[in-house]
């Protein structure tokens, strides 16, 4: 079997005249964990909307281990195990902080609507299993003591994390996160590395992510994409990144963002 978990074939859209993204292409290994940046508006999410089924890509393909994806939907995109959180936090935010994470492993579910309605054996042991395991997810960020909190009642942080724990129950193969530090302070984006660092590892996991802080993705990102206008631009080590004279200028012609 390929180690190749990933392939995105030169893939476009436009909406009206703009072309949101240009002939984009893109390779990730399995267990990678890789950074997509570029300025405002390069086109990174909609990018993500690509990978995810949200939109379809106009010319190109998309494909997860050599099987073609572009054309599904979301939910089906889903259950082939890719998983994205959010620029904007997009939590339930009237339902627990449990209740989210058991709502991201609705698709896991084997029992039909007859065992719901009777609450069958089989019902019940599956509902305990899927709590059990939401719980676990919760532990990962010091958030079990928090399990029956309303949602949006959770300092902004904390949904972030809950947000990627939710992500995490899909069980996916390839985790996409859309500026997961964003909101956090120094303290929450050092121990955010840590934890995504450790949830490759647990979890057997490839990651790509979207992120502004450049210190952030400096540090964690073995590998970089840049675009810029739709069109990639560079990739390559993060030293390599730094020091690219086309990257240095899309942001506003300077490397100190870079070198953050």
């Amino acid at each position: 079997m390929s180690n190749k978990l990933l392939e995105i074939k030169n893939i476009s859209i436009q909406f009206g005249g703009l072309k949101a993204v240009d002939n984009f292409f893109m390779d990730l290994e399995r267990g990678e964990l890789s950074g997509l940046i570029g300025p405002n508006g390069a086109g990174k999410t909609t990018v993500f909307n690509l990978l995810t089924g949200v939109y379809s890509p106009q010319s190109g393909s998309i494909l997860l281990e050599d099987h073609p994806i572009h054309q599904l939907k979301t939910y089906e995109i889903a259950r082939l195990g890719i998983a994205r959180t959010f620029q904007n936090i997009r939590l339930f935010k009237e339902l627990s902080a449990l209740d989210n994470i058991l709502l991201g492993q609705h698709h896991l579910t084997h029992y039909g609507m007859v065992q719901a309605v009777l609450q069958t054996p089989a019902f019940k042991l599956e509902e305990e299993k899927k709590r059990d395991a939401s719980i676990e997810l919760l532990k990962i960020f010091k958030l079990e003591g928090k399990q029956d909190t309303p949602a949006g009642s959770l300092p902004y942080g904390e949904q972030r994390k809950l947000e990627i724990l939710r992500a995490l129950a899909t069980k996916p193969k390839l985790l996409l996160l859309d500026e997961p530090a964003a909101g956090m302070n120094n303290s929450e984006t050092t121990g955010l590395m840590e934890i995504i660092s450790m949830i490759r590892e647990k979890f057997k996991l490839t990651i790509l992510l979207i992120e502004h802080d450049m210190k952030f993705v400096m540090k964690i990102c073995e590998k970089i994409h840049v675009l810029d206008h739709g069109v990639k631009i560079a990739e390559g080590i993060p030293s390599y990144i730094q020091n690219h004279q086309e990257v240095i200028k899309a942001y506003l012609g300077t490397d100190e963002e870079l070198r953050a």
